[in-house]
């Protein structure tokens, strides 16, 4: 066999392209400096650094700024007393036992009230989408840093050795890109795979290099050739991290080969799952009020994705869908995107506590920011960075309760006001991670999601 192998080849070895961004000059020699064990196997499990509540996370990422005054924080003024503010579309109805506020758009949703914490109260620094974006998965806007994805990879490692610790279906193409996902300074090991991207339905979602036309012999005889001049080259350098988290991922990768197809056919699965996720139920966009009509499949197929995902141990599974950012249309437009979630977000809940997952599966809801009560013409709103709402569930979650509060018009977070950075460091702990302490040394200075700023709202965990 030539022993020179071309970059398309080095793809092809590498899987889901591990192996090209390990040799892209990734390596820092803060980085070198880290834990050598951690580096011989970035993705062995890591003991956290207190019980954790939460061993996983599915976070459901709405891109574009959903109006929360139309979906989950009930403003009666808006309806009572408008005035120059536009009355939301769709009523307001009690869910649950705990008798929580949400739009009637949300009947599916709304049947796992009593398992919801929402938070009416986040706020966030800018009102544009990228620098938005970047904060809820970065923690940061003007520089690239990590996702939070790839911070909790670092933390803990991941379950499954033959499988992605962070995967991402269908992210935005837009919005920062792939720096919501990076792992930028940390090793390459915690970056993300990336299924799909959005605009693409996710039934023809592949992940990127996972497929090779050459038997697995041929393969793995050419890794174990690539493998050969890593380690040579590291018995010479003797200390080198990164090019042993390089030599890890490259195997994993290999693996991977074996694994993610198996996980991503859901054709696997009976029809009283694929109908409890609404796949099936529809392509297209539309959907009719109180959250009828079709349009539920492709997302439903996300959603059933990432709990195959999960239950297979990976540790990190980000679903997103957009069409959020309505600045006109807004009646028609919030009742097809409702439509298209509700279902398949039921069926999670419900298949997940099914499963017994949801009490250590942490589930989150939300964008990037909110949207005004003041209307953009006569059927829209504009971007509210001051004020909005996200929710939670499982992984040590307080079901059935608000948290915080937004002004009466929901304009502006003025009751136990949530900062991203907040939210942040309260998803670490809940996953047994102190904001504090999970460092990471770069540049002459010690990192981390939250920086220096962030709190743990105790309020939201049972």
């Amino acid at each position: 066999m030539n022993s020179f192998l071309t970059r398309r080849q080095m793809l092809q070895i590498s899987g889901c392209g591990f192996g090209y961004l390990a040799l892209a000059g990734l390596a820092t020699q803060d980085a070198q400096a880290q834990n050598g064990s951690a580096a011989r196997n970035p993705l062995a499990p890591k003991e956290p650094h207190f019980p954790a509540r939460a061993k996983r996370i599915i976070m459901l990422y709405m891109a574009g700024g959903p109006t929360h005054v139309d979906t989950f924080d009930y403003k009666p003024h808006l309806f009572n007393n408008p005035g120059n503010l536009l009355r939301p579309p769709y009523e307001f109805r009690p869910y649950g036992t705990s008798r929580l506020m949400m739009s009637e758009l949300f009947p599916n949703v709304g049947a796992h009230a009593d398992d919801i914490c929402l938070v009416n109260s986040l706020y966030t620094d800018v009102p544009n989408h990228p620098q938005s974006c970047l904060m809820l998965h970065t923690g940061e806007f003007r520089f690239t840093r990590p996702s939070m994805g790839s911070w909790l990879l670092y933390g803990l490692g991941t379950e499954n050795q033959n499988l992605p610790g962070f995967v991402t279906i269908s992210p935005p193409t837009n919005l920062g890109g792939a720096q919501n996902y990076s792992n930028a300074f940390l090793p390459a090991a915690y970056q993300a795979t990336r299924v799909g991207y959005e605009g693409t339905p996710v039934s023809q979602a592949r992940i990127g290099n996972l497929y090779n036309p050459q038997t697995t012999s041929d393969q793995r005889r050419q890794l174990d050739l690539l493998q050969s001049l890593n380690r040579g080259l590291l018995e010479r350098q003797q200390v080198n991290n990164e090019l042993e988290g390089m030599i890890d991922s490259y195997e994993l990768a290999f693996r991977m080969q074996n694994s993610v197809p198996g996980l991503m056919d859901i054709s696997r699965e009976n029809q009283r799952t694929l109908d409890l996720y609404g796949i099936g139920s529809g392509g297209g966009a539309g959907a009719g009020r109180a959250g009828g009509g079709g349009g539920t499949d492709n997302f439903g197929r996300q959603c059933l994705m990432a709990r195959r995902f999960i239950e297979a141990g990976v540790r990190f599974v980000e679903v997103c869908q957009g069409g959020w950012d309505m600045h006109g249309g807004l009646r028609n437009r919030l009742a097809a995107n409702c439509g298209a979630i509700d279902k398949p977000i039921g069926g999670l809940l419900t298949d997940l506590k099914q499963r017994g997952l949801l009490e250590d599966t942490l589930v989150i809801w939300g964008g990037e920011f909110g949207r005004t009560p003041a209307g953009q013409g006569a059927d829209g709103r504009n971007h509210n960075s001051a004020g909005f709402s996200m929710w939670l569930a499982g992984g040590g979650v307080r079901g059935g309760q608000r948290v915080g509060a937004t002004d009466e018009t929901g304009a502006r977070a003025a009751v136990n006001r949530v900062h991203h950075h907040d939210l942040h460091a309260s998803v670490l702990h809940l996953m047994g991670l102190d904001h504090q302490r999970l460092t990471f040394r770069y540049g002459g200075r010690d990192y981390s999601l939250t920086d220096i700023h962030g709190r743990v709202v105790r309020e939201i965990m049972a």
